[in-house]
């Protein structure tokens, strides 16, 4: 495992208590420092908090939803909040959804009922490995999920 200076920072913003325990133990096993909010308010306040190298998102949220939390961030004053990478982990998989988020910059799209752990931490290793590849929206479903025109 790296040293501490070197580990990095992952919000995931879920209210699903099982969901959001299982991934936060996911990435923590994989060396990751994981920090949990289960609305969108206090995703908001820890992401400007912490200013992780990215977020775990998912859009049906209490409180603020997840589509306000994406447009709060993007809009943060700061550029190092504005600019943190984004991976979206919903069930909701509507083309207008995608679309919505598209519009935001986040750089996957991933439907949680298709995707496995090992799955996810994949995606997340891919997009802090080089983050400007998926500057552009990456709708994955390699596990048979729904189909998704984009």
């Amino acid at each position: 495992m790296p040293p501490e200076t070197e580990l990095k920072t992952i919000v995931i913003v879920e209210d699903d208590v099982a969901m959001r325990e299982i991934v936060t133990h996911k990435l923590s096993a994989s060396g990751f420092v994981v920090k949990e909010a289960e609305d969108g308010k206090a995703g908001i306040d820890l992401i400007v908090e912490t200013k992780p190298s990215l977020v775990l998102l998912d859009l049906m949220l209490p409180e603020v939803d997840g589509f306000a939390v994406l447009e709060t961030i993007r809009k943060h004053k700061d550029p190092e909040i504005a600019n943190t990478p984004i991976i979206i982990l919903s069930n909701l998989w509507s083309n207008k959804d995608i679309l919505k988020t598209k519009a935001l910059h986040v750089q996957a799209y991933l439907v949680k009922a298709y995707f496995t752990t090992e799955e996810i931490l994949k995606k997340v290793q891919e997009v802090l490995a080089n983050p400007e590849k998926f500057a552009e929206l990456s709708v994955n479903n390699q596990s048979g999920g729904p189909p998704i025109n984009q």
